[in-house]
């Protein structure tokens, strides 16, 4: 009982941890990166449809990405959510490909980008944090219905805050890593 609760631990924590990494790549830095726009939720007959679906992305500079619809016809639809999404950038539309240039950021803008990683970083480690109380109360659960003793309560828990330290290192190493790459000119 003690090591499935475990087992859902770590693979709850990993999600967050994973969560965190998607997230932080769609943050701008000064290079161009397909991760800035694949997630975008483009209106696709109806259907919100994230762009890594509708098109292929490539960065063929290190300041320029490139959109190119599997059906041309989403070409509007694509240039209008990029235009509407909060990351900043005007597309051009030739009417096959769609060019984004990514212009060097300001260091304002790297600043309030890094407050953003902060935040980001820090809603992450409270998921963690509430894995582990959830898996903490399941625990004494299991303690107070005498499916377990108390030393593997005990045993349970500390196991348990290893894991959670362990995820909470990687959150913070995560975004560290990030953070340098926004502030790197």
């Amino acid at each position: 009982m003690v090591n499935e609760a475990l087992a859902e631990a770590e693979s709850r924590m990993k999600g967050a941890v994973r969560s965190l990494e998607e997230d932080l790549a769609s943050i701008r830095t000064g290079r161009a990166s397909p991760a800035l726009v694949e997630r975008l939720a483009v209106d696709y007959y109806g259907t919100p449809t994230p762009l890594m679906q509708l098109a292929t992305i490539s960065a063929p500079e290190p300041r320029l990405l490139t959109i190119r619809p599997f059906d041309a016809s989403t070409l509007k639809e694509i240039a209008r959510t990029i235009q509407a999404s909060d990351l900043g950038l005007t597309p051009n539309n030739d009417g096959k490909i769609i060019r984004l240039n990514i212009p060097a950021l300001t260091e304002e803008r790297r600043l309030e980008l890094v407050r953003l990683v902060r935040s980001r970083c820090e809603d992450a480690r409270v998921a963690v944090r509430n894995v582990r109380r959830d898996i903490q109360n399941t625990l004494r659960e299991f303690e107070r219905d005498k499916d377990i003793s108390e030393d593997e309560l005990k045993r349970g828990e500390a196991e348990l805050q290893k894991t959670t330290d362990r995820h909470i290192e990687s959150i913070n190493e995560t975004g560290q890593r990030k953070e340098a790459e926004v502030l790197e000119v």
